[in-house]
């Protein structure tokens, strides 16, 4: 019963984590803030381990959790954060993301062989129309943050979790979730921490806003989302898993409307409205297809 509840809460959750980062960003650069992040996530992960007393993971496990938290969240956040830190609207860097959807279900179908309905590739179409109604008004006219180097950036990081999602489904669905994240977290540390001492010059303020956003995008999304993420991942097919970030952009406008005050036009509403549509016939089950069992999510 508790499982429906889930993906919403999920969706809920990672959109929070524009609105943590618009905090965060003009105090620290972003690999340094990533760094911090992933460092105290990961001690939080131990602490937890140490507290359920867990087991250790085989190495090929680790290593593989390794792998795909490097992607995750290493390739993933330094390339959204790095982007939007050199300029790119952030509208336009979430329009790039919002292909992550579509990627994800290529990938699931050409990797874990999952079948993708046409009735499925209608609603992830849909649903990037929705996604590109929803921040249209956003973008303006492109400045000078619009480079090669930053749209290269976020595309590289939409592929990177797109391939993350992947290869957790593949290789890590069956581990420990606890264990698993420890890793994952570890390996996204080994990205943003040699990329912040090689690139940046680790300059931070501390203050209120700084220390709310790191707070919040720990304890909100590093721990409470990944951990929702990491369970949709090994319960569910990736190309329905991944379509819920299709609901993102729409639910993170609602709350910078509601924090910033920033503009929320009918075309927006509507474009979320399309992208609700768009969701719902990609996540849509036919009648009498039982949910995937965890026997099946975890080979």
């Amino acid at each position: 019963m508790m499982k429906r509840f889930i993906p919403p809460l999920f969706v809920v959750l990672w959109a929070t984590g524009f609105i943590g980062a618009r905090y965060a960003m003009p105090w620290a650069e972003p690999f340094t803030f990533l760094s911090g992040r992933f460092v105290i996530a990961a001690a939080l992960f131990a602490l937890l381990l140490l507290v359920l007393g867990s087991q250790r993971l085989p190495r090929n496990t680790v290593l593989h959790a390794i792998g795909a938290g490097a992607l995750m969240h290493g390739v993933y956040l330094g390339g959204v954060f790095w982007a939007i830190h050199k300029g790119m609207p952030a509208g336009l860097s979430a329009l790039v993301v919002g292909l992550q959807p579509l990627i994800t279900a290529v990938m699931a179908g050409q990797v874990l062989g999952e079948k993708i309905l046409p009735r499925h590739w209608l609603g992830l179409a849909i649903g990037l129309v929705g996604v590109v109604t929803v921040l249209w008004p956003k973008l303006g006219v492109a400045g000078s943050g619009i480079t090669a180097a930053t749209l290269e950036a976020s595309v590289l990081a939409v592929v990177a979790i797109s391939a993350g999602t992947i290869w957790q489904k593949r290789h890590g669905s069956g581990s420990d979730l606890v264990a698993g994240t420890f890793w994952q977290y570890v390996g996204g540390a080994a990205v943003a921490v040699p990329a912040s001492l090689l690139f940046e010059t680790r300059a931070v303020v501390l203050n209120g806003e700084l220390v709310f956003a790191m707070a919040w995008l720990v304890l909100v999304l590093s721990v409470g989302a990944i951990f929702l993420l990491m369970i949709l991942i090994r319960d569910g097919e990736m190309a329905k898993v991944g379509s819920l970030f299709y609901l993102v952009p729409a639910v993170t406008a609602l709350m910078a409307w509601a924090l910033f005050g920033e503009s929320l036009t009918p075309v927006q509403i509507v474009g979320m409205a399309v992208t609700t549509l768009g969701v719902g016939l990609a996540t849509a089950r036919a009648p009498g297809l039982q949910a995937p069992t965890r026997a099946r999510a975890s080979r």
